[in-house]
């Protein structure tokens, strides 16, 4: 497998340039998970429009990762941080004024292109950053933050929509936002110049360098079982941030404070396992966090149907929590692993793709299924996709931890 060089110890604190920013745009995005539903069912749109509304962001994610990834290696992490976290600031804030459900559509999209200029540059950076055997500890480390983030934010959400309405969110949002953007032009480092020169003089292609060609077709037969896997396993992730909320209120007919609570109360135990889920890929190999984790949050979706109120989907907010955190920072690990040096934009932006394709599944099979028969059949559905997701990786994704 490919290795990254670390950052030497004198510039490890860097890293804490990208654990705050994280932390802030969570807790945003956090806010958002029991809002932006409510807020979609209350524009008299069927179950199928809220699925594509939830979608829209993950799909402008996925048409911008792969030129997100020659970005990455044309300019730099920095660049991309920026721009790319300004375009989600005003894409949200201009959600507080609008009326109609396309402009909240381009709008999420607009969003999901930002997100997906901010994250890869990240993830870029994380990669370069962490030696393979410490990298498990070191992402699954800034997937925890991000839990902290998504376990305050819900809650946040929830009372502010229910003091102030659905759209009060979104300002909030933005603000927030706006102080993480601040930190990264104070705090994230320039490029070297000899890393920018070297981006200047590469060949350009359309979409891809020789490198990221060479890259594709040496781990070919890695990503398309690992590919494979990934889009299943973030389909049950993006399905289940969708089903819980919306089960909540549609059927069991929770308020929207309610609704906050249970969704924080997941994210806490999510959170709580965040650094036990780093040191088991780190010492037993990433499969021994991801297989078990994806088979608990499919046991979890398939109880949705069986809650009969607040304490008990209470209960399957936890058992999905305690599930997702297993695998903290795992397909950013294991991209991390796979992503070759030479091309590590390019490899690291068809990753993301794969990877937000089944996010954008995620919530139009949900939508797909509840229109056609019910939201407990749909999680079902979902269900049924985390288990195939934990079948491939535990029989068909080989390991990639390799110790120094």
């Amino acid at each position: 497998m490919p290795r990254h060089t670390a950052l030497t110890p004198s510039r490890i604190q860097v890293l804490a340039a990208v654990y705050l920013p994280a932390l802030l745009l969570a807790v945003s995005e956090g806010m958002l998970v029991p809002t932006l539903p409510l807020f979609a069912s209350s524009l008299h749109v069927s179950f199928g429009v809220v699925g594509l509304v939830l979608a829209a962001e993950s799909l402008g994610t996925l048409v911008a990762d792969v030129p997100a990834g020659a970005l990455l290696d044309r300019f730099g992490d920095k660049p991309l941080m920026v721009f790319g976290l300004a375009l989600v600031i005003v894409a949200v804030l201009l959600l507080v004024f609008t009326r109609s459900v396309l402009t909240v559509i381009a709008l999420r999209l607009a969003a999901g292109v930002g997100l997906a200029l901010f994250n890869l540059s990240r993830h870029a950076y994380l990669t370069r950053a962490t030696a393979g055997g410490r990298r498990g500890r070191a992402i699954s480390t800034f997937g925890g933050v991000g839990r902290a983030g998504s376990f305050l934010g819900p809650a946040v959400g929830g009372l502010i929509a229910a003091a102030f309405g659905l759209r009060a969110p979104f300002a909030v949002y933005s603000a927030v936002s706006l102080a993480a953007l601040v930190v990264v032009v104070a705090a994230v480092p320039k490029a070297e110049p000899g890393a920018v020169a070297a981006r200047a003089v590469r060949p350009r292609t359309a979409t891809f360098g020789l490198a990221g060609f060479a890259a594709l077709r040496r781990f070919a037969g890695v990503l398309s079982t690992a590919g494979v896997a990934q889009l299943m396993a973030q389909m049950l992730r993006a399905g289940r941030k969708v089903l819980l909320p919306l089960y909540a209120s549609q059927v069991l007919g929770l308020p929207v404070g309610s609704v906050g609570f249970i969704l924080s109360a997941s994210a806490f135990a999510d959170l709580s396992l965040f650094y036990p889920a780093g040191l088991l890929m780190d010492r037993r190999g990433r499969k021994f966090a991801i297989v078990p984790s994806f088979l608990v949050q499919a046991a979890g979706l398939a109880l949705v149907p069986a809650t009969q109120g607040f304490a008990t989907l209470l209960g399957v907010g936890l058992l999905l929590g305690f599930g997702n955190g297993l695998s903290a920072g795992s397909m950013m690990t294991l991209g991390a692993d796979l992503a070759p040096p030479e091309a590590l934009g390019e490899f690291l932006g068809v990753w993301r793709l794969v990877g937000d394709a089944g996010s954008s599944g995620g919530p139009l099979l949900v939508g797909a299924v509840a229109d056609v028969l019910d939201l407990g059949l749909a999680a079902v559905a979902v269900a049924a996709v985390g288990i195939a997701a934990a079948a491939v990786f535990a029989y068909r994704v080989p390991e990639t931890l390799r110790k120094a």
